[in-house]
């Protein structure tokens, strides 16, 4: 039975492990975790997100940019996200609105689609909408 998701993989041209720790650890404050020694040598590197983690993973001829494939993070002030992106030079994409939350696309700095979303408070008492 399945419980919950352990982790999601993109993946950056070989060779980029540099400018992508850039872009993961210190636009999107995300923080490396160590790989199992057994995977080091296939290149890449891992990092948290909330209790999940995400594996960036190294392939190339592979055009990111073709696919509607993506990863979503849920944020808690979408606008401070979205000004450190535009800071860093990353377009910003208009989405489709969905009741219930703000949200925005861009593609990372290798062509990967990314979804920001923030669930919409109502009024005073905090309580989120659910749709």
């Amino acid at each position: 039975m399945i419980v919950g998701i352990h982790h999601a993989q993109i993946t950056i041209p070989k060779e980029q492990e540099h400018k992508a720790r850039h872009f993961y650890c210190e636009v999107l404050k995300l923080k490396e975790i160590s790989k199992p020694e057994s995977l080091k040598g296939r290149g890449g590197f891992w990092v948290e997100v909330g209790n999940k983690q995400l594996h960036i993973g190294t392939e190339d001829n592979v055009d990111r940019t073709k696919t509607k494939a993506h990863i979503a993070y849920e944020v808690e002030d979408i606008n401070l996200i979205e000004k450190r992106l535009i800071d860093n030079g990353i377009e910003i994409i208009a989405s489709v609105p969905i009741p219930g939350c703000e949200r925005f696309e861009f593609r990372d700095p290798f062509g990967n689609r990314v979804e920001c979303i923030q669930p919409v408070k109502r009024g005073g008492n905090n309580e989120e909408i659910n749709s």
